[in-house]
């Protein structure tokens, strides 16, 4: 008989080697690539920040951790944060952020129907 805690750990596994949604980012002439579902430790981080006020940083750790390759590797290092936050476009990382965010809202529909 599966536990329940294995269960879960089944279905967490299975979201978060799902597909990979594109999002083409026009002024950086690149594709990003993310999941709809996300770890607590890389959501933890990015709702403390916006609980104290930071959206900025919260916005911008959105896209350093979420960002993925075709291949689902990370785009960005933790190194990669202070070039993001000082030299981005900040149109932009609000643009990527929003479609990485949204993302798990819009698929909710179709999650919804199928139940």
């Amino acid at each position: 008989m599966t536990s329940l805690t294995d269960k879960i750990g089944k279905h967490y596994q299975s979201a978060i080697a799902g597909e990979l949604h594109k999002y083409h980012c026009e002024e950086w002439g690149i594709d990003i690539y993310f999941r709809t579902t996300h770890s607590f430790k890389d959501e933890a981080k990015i709702v403390e920040l916006a609980s104290k006020g930071l959206v900025v940083d919260a916005l911008v750790e959105t896209v350093l951790v979420k960002s993925r390759d075709a291949d689902g590797k990370r785009l960005f290092t933790d190194a990669d944060r202070i070039k993001l936050m000082n030299e981005a476009d900040p149109a932009v990382i609000i643009k990527i952020s929003t479609a990485i965010n949204n993302a798990k809202i819009e698929s909710m529909p179709e999650a919804i129907a199928k139940e």
